[in-house]
């Protein structure tokens, strides 16, 4: 059945939104698919509902093609379970938590790997049970700071979340193999949405896990720096690009001798460059972090209790130190490289790396602002990891400027060898390894003489491998062959279902001057059906054409308003629909009807076709959409 527009609720605005940022955020409001209702709290009107659950029927259809059982899980759940898998202190004030008339706290679930994992251990108690996937389309809720770009960012959302549970790693019934089913099911279901996108390696996040990739849309308003290889071959976010093979230089001769300068007030990058007339790239930047084995939010609970007393001099020990991270001045020190660097070469058992708190440092005497690496000589406490672009000699007239480990004052002509290497043993050497943020520019890690390119994407959806994670945390166990309980193996894997109609306006053919153009696939309506006055011939007209499309599986939305045809042509172009299909009586009296392809692929007026063989013509084109 045709949808009459005076039926429905369209409310079309010719004015931006004035809290609207980015393109998705403005057209939606201004094509009367959301309304604001408070910050980052929106409703979803009839347009919006249809697209939101068109995309909802595709991710459904892919998660039921891999054997998916579906599910639906509170929103509430009890704070206690957030709290035995640390993930309280890790979601930190992004957790919303509510307490009910008893004064029991509950948490609005941002997701629910706490809650399925307490689900799958009531009933998943053998290994012949497993593997089980199982997923649900649910919303969710993040306490955001500050709420922005509709509803990229907003404070409830709707959510796509499956996880599997299995016995092994590899193999048939494996997590391997649930997650490359995942992986290929992903790729299916942006294709469906008619979204370009690419899939990048990832890090995991406060989720946990020891391999993820996310899937972005790309669009110049992204919030994801993306890199990717000029060859294709390789992608990644900026957390977890790495750079091609380089070498490292610790054993340079000296070219200057060692100067200290007076530098007051400059404990930044900007302000040492500025004073002394050299370049970000002149210098060393010279980070504090510490380093252990516990989780990061029990190593910042510590440093704070730690803050309120004075200890006993602290000995290094390999469960908890401190690492001097040091990278070229403009550069960025990456944290998920520093702690696989630590972890790597000093103590696989490092759970975590955080930057030194103000107190400690004044303990430790840590000049911070002024540190350089020359302060791990007299620092038997610290390990020092050097970035492969910092660890080279510097044949610049200044060499390397550095911190003086002295407030106020920095050195000129520092010298690895010098400076460092020679005053080391063997044990506490400079570590080089990749410890930055790539950038456009740097070698592509394939070493095939790609370069890494940045971009910026949308994140769709984001899978990862788990492990034990929070089936250990919750006790979820099964019986193997050998009747021994051991922990289930697990997968988690999202799809941000609104991000999909967001991501579909923001990219680079979703939106024009005039609108949204919609995919197809999650347009509200694939046809709009205009008449130049609906009234007579003319109406019977569009009226038999709309029931003879919605007889072929063909949604259509009939233009029934008393409004010129000027203003239902600009509604039309702004609420996206993919055909524009425009009734008149001039048109009727050729046996003719006007055909219009939002995306403008027919032209900017478009072409007129035979009333007779328009179902066919009008099913041919929208199969090229």
């Amino acid at each position: 059945m045709p949808t009459m527009w005076s039926n429905t609720l369209i409310p079309t605005s010719r004015q931006d939104p004035s809290d609207a940022e980015v393109p998705s955020h403005k057209l939606m409001i201004r094509a009367g698919i959301l309304r604001r209702l408070g910050s980052g709290s929106y409703d979803y009107l009839p347009l919006g509902v249809r697209s939101l659950h068109k995309a909802m029927n595709i991710v459904r259809h892919e998660m039921d093609a891999i054997g998916a059982a579906e599910v639906f899980l509170p929103s509430l759940q009890p704070i206690e379970l957030w709290e035995k898998t640390g993930r309280r202190e890790a979601y930190g004030d992004n957790l919303f938590v509510v307490k009910d008339r008893h004064g029991r706290e509950q948490a609005l679930g941002p997701t629910h790997e706490e809650v399925i994992t307490e689900l799958a251990s009531a009933y998943l108690t053998s290994y012949k049970d497993l593997p089980k996937t199982l997923y649900q389309i649910q919303t969710k809720f993040r306490d955001e700071f500050r709420p922005r770009f509709g509803i990229l960012r907003s404070r409830e959302f709707q959510m796509k979340d499956s996880y599997s549970f299995h016995i092994t790693m590899d193999g048939e019934g494996g997590l391997n193999e649930a997650y490359d089913k995942h992986y290929q099911a992903y790729c299916r279901i942006f294709e469906s949405c008619g979204l370009p996108y690419m899939p990048v390696e990832a890090e995991a996040g406060p989720i946990g896990g020891n391999a993820s990739h996310e899937f972005m849309a790309p669009s110049p308003t992204g919030e994801d720096i993306i890199l990717k290889s000029d060859k294709g071959n390789y992608a990644a976010n900026v957390e977890k690009a790495e750079i091609g093979t380089r070498e490292a230089n610790f054993t340079a001769e000296p070219t200057a001798t060692l100067e200290t300068i007076n530098t007051p007030n400059c404990p930044g990058i900007a302000e040492v460059v500025s004073l002394l007339g050299i370049t970000d790239a002149d210098m060393l930047k010279t980070l504090v972090f510490e380093a252990s084995v516990k989780s990061e939010e029990d190593l910042e609970a510590e440093q704070q209790y730690e803050a309120q007393y004075t200890p006993a001099p602290r000995e290094f020990v390999p469960d908890r130190f401190f690492v001097i991270a040091v990278v070229r001045g403009d550069h960025e020190v990456n944290e998920a490289k520093l702690l696989q660097a630590v972890k790597q070469q000093i103590n696989p058992k490092i759970e975590a790396v955080a930057l030194i708190e103000e107190h400690e440092a004044q303990r430790q005497e840590f000049a911070i602002g002024y540190v350089g690496p020359q302060r791990a000589v007299n620092a038997p406490l610290t390990r020092l990891i050097v970035d492969y672009d910092a660890a080279q000699p510097n044949t610049n007239p200044s060499g390397w400027v550095t911190g003086a480990n002295q407030k106020d004052h920095h050195v000129k002509h520092f010298d690895w060898q010098r400076d460092v290497v020679s005053q080391l043993n063997k044990e506490r050497a400079p570590i080089a390894a990749d410890i930055r943020n790539a950038r456009t520019g740097d070698p592509s890690p394939k070493n095939d003489g790609g370069v890494l390119e940045e971009t910026r994407g949308i994140e769709l959806g984001h899978i990862f491998k788990l492990g034990t994670k929070y089936s250990q945390a919750l006790g979820a166990t099964v019986l193997d062959d050998k009747n021994k309980h051991i922990p289930m193996l697990m997968g988690c894997y999202g799809v941000g279902v609104n991000r999909i109609l967001a991501a579909a306006i923001e990219c680079n053919q979703g939106h024009d001057e005039n609108g949204i153009i919609w995919p197809a696939a999650i347009a509200p309506y694939k046809i709009v059906i205009t008449p130049i006055k609906y009234a007579g011939e003319a109406a019977e007209a569009a009226n038999k054409l709309a029931n003879d499309l919605e007889a072929q599986g063909i949604d259509v939305l009939i233009d029934d308003r008393k409004e010129r045809p000027g203003v239902k042509f600009k509604d039309a172009d702004l609420i996206g629909i993919p055909v524009r299909i425009v009734v008149g009586d001039k048109g009727l009296a050729n046996g003719e009807i006007e055909i219009k392809l939002r995306n403008g692929t027919n032209g900017p007026k478009g072409e007129n076709i035979k009333l007779d063989t328009a179902i066919e013509t009008i099913a041919k084109k929208l199969k090229s959409l």
